[in-house]
């Protein structure tokens, strides 16, 4: 796999016991959400970030992420197409793998999402006890999508 090749897994999650980790702050916006290419804006605590997506095939995708000046990012966020998302992110340790937990704001409230990034799609994994179903290349979670059709208006319609 190229170095600039994203590999993830997705879960929902299911308690509290993932609290442990003190979060940090994420907002995030889309300034192009094309299903083969998106562009992401993000402020992470206190960084900045550009980072562009190819179309996700299993669990795997192009990524190239690049850290730009914290006023650069807060400035493209206001040039972001529809609402931005915002979520408090968790890292936690688990089995020598760190998950990232993202518990989402706004109209995602209530959305908790543990992702786990690995060297290759058969990676075998530990799943810590309070990772729930999986939803990995379930499109109504990626955060692109998130921003335009939030948890809050789809969430009961979940079987």
């Amino acid at each position: 796999m190229s170095s600039n090749t994203e590999i993830e897994r997705k879960f929902l999650v299911e308690g509290t016991d993932w609290q442990s980790a003190t979060p940090t702050y994420y907002c995030q916006g889309y300034l192009n959400r094309d299903k083969h290419r998106t562009v992401r804006v993000r402020v992470a605590g206190e960084q900045g970030f550009l980072t562009v997506k190819g179309l996700t095939t299993g669990a795997s995708r192009a990524e190239f992420e690049y850290t730009i000046p914290l006023e650069d990012a807060k400035a493209l966020l206001a040039l972001c197409e529809g609402p931005l998302v915002e979520k408090m992110r968790h890292i936690v340790k688990h089995a020598g793998l760190r998950w990232e937990v993202d518990a989402f704001l706004g109209d995602n409230d209530g959305l908790v999402v543990a992702e786990i990034e690995l060297e290759s799609e058969a990676q075998e994994i530990a799943l810590p006890e309070w990772v729930g179903a999986e939803i990995t290349g379930d499109a109504r979670y990626y955060n692109s999508n998130l921003a335009t059709e939030p948890y809050s208006t789809w969430k009961n319609t979940l079987s």
